[in-house]
């Protein structure tokens, strides 16, 4: 999933580079969007190790 946003955040820049506003403005956007599923999925899988973890 960070591939993914990383990949539109490098959309967004390049068509922010060519003047299309728009579509930079939707890349950055949905990039945004999935950095954050990436963070909380990755805080809800440490969590979940340390409590199984903790529990062997």
């Amino acid at each position: 999933m960070l591939y993914w946003a990383l990949t539109f955040l490098v959309v967004a820049i390049v068509a922010g580079i060519f003047g299309f506003g728009g579509i930079a403005s939707a890349s950055a956007g949905i990039a945004q969007i999935l950095f954050v599923i990436f963070l909380v999925l990755f805080a809800v899988a440490l969590i979940l190790r340390a409590v199984r973890g903790a529990s062997r």
